[in-house]
């Protein structure tokens, strides 16, 4: 398992607890549990594959992952009604899925012959739109849409940083796990002390 691969494995588990963990919180049960986590894991790299014309799907190569995520679900369903989870939880599984997914997006479109401003986008399009079809499963207004706690730019400046390590001849397992992390602190920063885009106020 290469590099990319084995960090968009761990952005699967990521983003599908954080997608189990919301769900819970909504009383879904087994079949919706295991629905938004699906979607909240490969939304985004189904929505890359399908731009960058990869085939067959990363999910579909890689059947593991639903047969995983469907074990997953299947224990959450399981615990205790009264076995709440913290927002923290989620906040925490999100932001990690969001460096992971970002990077290996951005890694596959460069292998893909993409330009950096594309790289970058495919790299946001991957770490975020899991998280925006997950919160419409839910019956929520996702972030992404809304003035708060910045999301998709902490992806988006998290891929030119990537770009910035490598093009220092960084080792390219180095510049991954170090822009992984730096996207994951900025997300969680960004939340912590409310750094958001600014808007024009008429």
């Amino acid at each position: 398992m290469n590099l990319f691969k084995f960090i968009e494995a761990v952005g699967v588990f990521a983003f599908a607890l954080s997608g189990l963990v919301e769900a819970r919180r909504r009383d879904m049960d087994l079949v919706g549990l295991f629905v938004v986590a699906l979607v909240a894991a490969f939304g985004g790299g189904t929505l890359r594959d399908l731009l960058l014309d990869r085939t067959p799907l990363f999910w579909i190569e890689h059947d593991s992952y639903a047969i995983a995520i469907l074990g997953l679900s299947t224990i959450f369903a399981l615990l205790p009604v009264t076995g709440r989870f913290p927002p923290v939880v989620l906040l925490i599984a999100d932001a990690l899925g969001l460096g992971l997914f970002s990077v290996a997006g951005a890694g596959y479109a460069l292998e893909a012959g993409t330009s950096l401003f594309i790289a970058a986008l495919m790299g946001t399009i991957t770490g975020t739109f899991g998280g925006v079809i997950r919160d419409v499963l839910c019956n929520e207004l996702p972030s992404l849409f809304q003035q708060t706690p910045l999301y998709a730019t902490c992806a988006f400046a998290g891929c030119y940083f990537y770009f910035l390590l490598t093009h220092l001849a960084l080792p390219g397992e180095l510049a991954v796990w170090i822009t992984t992390f730096g996207i994951t602190a900025f997300r969680l920063a960004a939340v912590r002390w409310n750094w958001v885009l600014p808007v024009s106020r008429h």
